[in-house]
């Protein structure tokens, strides 16, 4: 049985790398895998796939994100301009909103 990841991370926010060999990297993620506990961002954690030709592709090499755990990524806030930890509130309207854990910005439109 698997066990989700939980996480304030989601499609499309700007992360920054914190750890490995891509760390201080800024990109967007493109998707979230809560099963194994990892994100895919753009242009970051690149590997070398080496594909067989077949009627549906022309085969080589071919370049593409590998997951990354979730631990090493962190929110971008662009007003602090650096990696942040993200909070929750809820608003007088009653929505449930992400926040900035330094500046306190709402982060959800």
């Amino acid at each position: 049985m698997t066990t989700l990841v939980k996480t304030r991370i989601r499609r499309n926010d700007e992360v920054v790398v914190i750890a490995g060999r891509d760390k201080g990297t800024r990109g967007k993620v493109i998707r979230v895998l809560p099963q194994d506990g990892s994100v895919l961002v753009a242009k970051v954690n690149m590997i070398k796939r080496h594909t067989r030709q077949s009627q549906a592709s022309a085969g080589g090499i071919i370049e593409k994100e590998a997951p990354l755990s979730i631990s090493n990524v962190q929110y971008y806030c662009a007003k602090c301009k650096s990696g942040v930890r993200l909070g929750a509130k809820t608003l007088e309207d009653g929505r449930k909103v992400r926040t900035c854990r330094k500046c306190g910005e709402v982060l959800d439109n």
